[in-house]
């Protein structure tokens, strides 16, 4: 899609999110018309704030909205604190058993604290999290796992399944709630695709809260991205989804990476290059696959949002590159096709094709981010006038 037209979205591509409250998590805003979010969690030990603070930042890098740190011990949210302040991004503090550490966690700068209400003890625990959310500023999620949850839920249902889940995210909501904490996002997760989409289904008709999204313990980098698109894209697709995390063995930045392929490719949210592609075949005129691989590596650092195809033969090439910012089309001899705003523009080489395009793409994103920025700044001189 060219990108003057990513906001005039078609009838048949238009989706409805799901009317929910708006809450603070740090400085961002999360459900209500608020950007769906993408999280991601730290694998390094959070003692560790060196090794910690720069695999968050690679993730910020990457666009990461907000990241989360496991805290399972004193030692580690004594660390917290300074990866806090180190931090380019608000962090989110995971606590799971030991309702002292969301406490800690709490005066050590965490803009959120997420708590697993089958394993952090007693109503009286919780109320006091609740106490310290208050005192220093914190959103809450109450995170429901299908693993883990509370004994009389498993003993009434007999195993983990939707009812259990979302009884037990209404339990420990009632619990904020009588404590006048309001603050909070939900979620629902297990690793079963279904199991998931039924959950946060009859969540989403039982309150108003934004519901953070997410299958868990999804798989590696293909089997997760794989069972995760299938659960997340059904919830986004009915509206259901005010942040998410892609839970993939793998490191956190390619979790942030597909989550945000995600949203791009459901226009719910735009960011950096989307890369139209052929999967090749005999009729290509360039090898597509390793070029298509050295795009997407080369173009990481563009945040503008734009759209090149990259198209091996005449068949679909010329409709495909109509549509995007920068298009290219495989044709005969060695000699290929480049279009610019869906206009054919110049023929190019075989041996010049990464380079090339990576150089009208930077030129590209610049001229885009520039009429972003100016039609920002029209728009804030015509509120500030207006107030």
């Amino acid at each position: 899609m060219l990108h003057d037209d990513i906001n005039s979205i078609r009838p048949w591509r238009q989706i409805q999110r799901r009317a929910c409250r708006k809450i603070k998590v740090g400085p961002l805003e999360m459900g209500g018309d608020a950007p769906i979010l993408v999280q991601t969690m730290t694998n390094e030990p959070t003692k560790d704030v060196a090794a910690t603070v720069a695999q968050v930042n690679r993730c910020v890098d990457v666009g990461v909205d907000i990241v989360r740190v496991s805290c399972p011990d004193e030692e580690s949210t004594t660390a917290l604190k300074e990866i806090v302040k180190q931090s380019r991004c608000p962090i989110s503090a995971d606590i799971h058993f030991h309702y002292k550490r969301a406490l800690e966690a709490a005066q050590a700068g965490a803009a959120e604290l997420r708590i697993n209400p089958g394993n952090i003890g007693s109503a009286d625990r919780v109320k006091e999290v609740v106490k310290a959310a208050k005192d220093y500023g914190c959103a809450i999620r109450i995170g429901v796992n299908a693993g883990s949850l509370e004994q009389d839920l498993l003993e009434k249902y007999g195993e983990p399944c939707p009812d259990a889940m979302v009884e037990s995210a209404l339990d420990h909501l009632r619990i904020l709630e009588d404590n006048d904490f309001f603050n909070t996002n939900i979620s629902v997760k297990a690793s079963d695709v279904f199991l998931s989409v039924a959950a946060y289904q009859a969540l989403a008709e039982a309150c108003d809260y934004p519901l953070h999204i997410g299958i868990t313990e999804a798989g590696g980098t293909r089997m997760g991205t794989v069972k995760s698109s299938i659960g997340l894209g059904m919830l986004l697709w009915s509206g259901i989804g005010d942040t998410l995390r892609v839970s993939l063995s793998a490191e956190p930045e390619e979790e942030v990476k597909v989550g945000f392929d995600m949203l791009k490719s459901m226009n719910l949210r735009n960011r950096g290059v989307t890369v139209i592609s052929c999967p090749s075949c005999a009729r290509q005129n360039f090898n597509v696959i390793k070029t298509v691989e050295l795009l997407e590596e080369r173009l990481t650092h563009i945040t503008t949002p734009m759209s090149v195809s990259v198209i091996g033969c005449v068949v679909n090439g010329p409709g495909e590159a109509t549509y995007t910012d920068i298009g290219f089309t495989g044709g005969g001899k060695n000699t290929h096709q480049v279009y610019i705003a869906g206009q054919p523009a110049h023929r190019l080489k075989d041996e010049n094709i990464v380079e090339h395009l990576v150089g009208l793409v930077e030129k590209k994103a610049a001229e885009i981010q520039a009429g972003l920025d100016a039609k920002k700044a029209a728009e804030e001189t015509q509120r500030a006038a207006a107030e």
